[in-house]
């Protein structure tokens, strides 16, 4: 939904949605439809979900609800979106790898207001990571993605699409910056306590370098008996001012993209990009 602040500059409304995903993939996606009903009775014009929203759990079941992006899953969103005119971001599935059946891609899909798939990008940066406390691979059951993060031209602005672990490598967001992004999504997973270290100061940092807003819906709480999530699901705008950021618990939270506002930060600080 456009809208318009008190000095007449458009603003637009978007919703993130925050999660504590299980293994249960049924209960997952009717947590994500109520979502989606919520964000657009309110009046989003878009609404973003975190990594991994519709399954979190272990290596097998991956492998079960995997699909296509042409299948059952992403077409009821691709309805979802057009039923209610509103933009979604579907901040990763896994998605089925025709000649890799014991892995899967970690998948972003955007999708329009019309329900047209306008772009899908797959992880690049993967966490492996071995320590006395923990230990995730993700090479293990996931196949990195071979492109760069795309940059969509849309009704709300140049969108950038990036996954999670993606955070922390700077030259992806400098790329997505030279290329047009305006606003750059960074759906996550991340662990609590890298998240409690890293997590704002990483995204604020690439609004600020990137010039650009930054969305990050993200999951939260304890998944299972080895996992929980940082949360704090964030909107970051172009000088790295936190326009709104999630309590500790499933559920929306919503905020402005104000592109006036973005071209008069790169206007004031000239990065010469």
């Amino acid at each position: 939904m456009l809208r318009t602040q008190s000095d007449g500059k458009p603003m637009t409304k978007i919703a993130l949605a925050q999660t504590t995903t299980s293994d249960d993939f049924d209960a997952n996606l009717a947590f994500a439809d109520r979502m989606v009903t919520e964000a657009a009775g309110n009046g989003a014009a878009l609404l973003a979900f975190p990594e991994v929203f519709l399954y979190l759990g272990g290596y097998k079941g991956k492998l079960k609800v995997a699909e296509p992006l042409d299948g059952a899953i992403v077409s009821r969103f691709r309805e979802a979106a057009a039923k209610h005119n509103m933009m979604l971001l579907l901040g990763s599935l896994h998605e089925q790898i025709p000649d890799d059946p014991s892995r899967v891609y970690n998948t972003s899909v955007l999708i329009g207001a019309n329900g047209d798939m306008l772009a899908r990008y797959r992880k690049l940066k993967l966490f492996d990571v071995d320590l006395p406390t923990l230990k995730i691979t993700e090479s293990d059951s996931i196949v990195p993605g071979d492109a760069a993060p795309p940059v969509v031209d849309t009704p709300i602005g140049k969108l950038g699409l990036t996954i999670c672990f993606d955070l922390r490598f700077s030259d992806l967001y400098l790329d997505l910056r030279r290329r047009g992004a305006e606003i750059v999504f960074i759906p996550s997973n991340f662990t609590a306590p890298t998240g409690a270290a890293h997590w704002e100061v990483l995204i604020r940092a690439r609004a600020v370098e990137g010039q650009y807003f930054v969305v990050a819906p993200a999951q939260t709480g304890k998944h299972n008996a080895k996992y929980t999530s940082y949360g704090h699901s964030m909107l970051v705008d172009p000088w790295g001012k936190v326009l709104a950021t999630a309590p500790p618990a499933p559920g929306l939270i919503y905020g402005d993209i104000n592109l006036p506002y973005l071209k008069q930060v790169r206007a004031e600080l000239p990065m010469g990009m």
